[in-house]
């Protein structure tokens, strides 16, 4: 099956959730989470959740874990800096299961055409968690923008397809049929 056959086969909608890390922001101020809520909307996906949890290793962790019995996709923003508070990554890189650097990898480098040698301060992560998948991304809503425009949008269904595609007969009831 190419690439053409798996995006055919990809479900249309799928289930996600959206979790803002930060110690000051309020729905009311969460300019990256009211974003990527809207573009999952716009793009035709259901949105089951959305949360904003302080910079607290156990707090980001149990949010995870909450969406990933209900969303196939959790989009995470914030926490991923360098400084003492930021825990996100170590948080989400305990819970990968198949780690995908590329995503990192990429949006890093789509972020050093528009921020210069600053992208390397960004430890965007993502991959694939038990129960869903998982993309952990900077706080700024550029940062926001940048994954879903240039990463996220065109490949969500894809990705949830080939999450599901061997997944064990538990979570494939959970499968694309159960998202359209």
């Amino acid at each position: 099956m190419g690439r053409e056959e798996h995006v055919s086969a990809s479900p249309e909608r799928v289930r996600a959730a959206v979790l803002t890390i930060s110690d000051t922001r309020t729905s009311e101020t969460d300019k990256s989470g009211r974003y990527l809520q809207d573009a999952l909307s716009s793009a035709g996906h259901d949105v089951v959740g959305y949360r904003i949890v302080p910079d607290e290793a156990d707090e980001i962790r149990a949010a995870f874990h909450d969406f990933s019995r209900v969303a196939q996709v959790v989009i995470s923003s914030g926490g991923t800096g360098i400084t003492g508070r930021d825990v996100t990554v170590p948080v989400v890189e305990s819970l990968l299961r198949k780690p995908m650097p590329g995503f990192g990898e990429l949006f890093r480098m789509l972020s050093y055409a528009e921020v210069g040698g600053a992208a390397m301060l960004s430890r965007a992560v993502g991959g694939l968690a038990d129960g869903a998948l998982i993309f952990a991304l900077p706080g700024s809503l550029n940062a926001a923008q940048t994954a879903w425009d240039k990463l996220l949008k065109d490949e969500l269904g894809h990705l949830v397809f080939e999450m599901l595609r061997h997944a064990p007969s538990e979570r494939a009831s959970n499968g694309p049929g159960n998202a359209s």
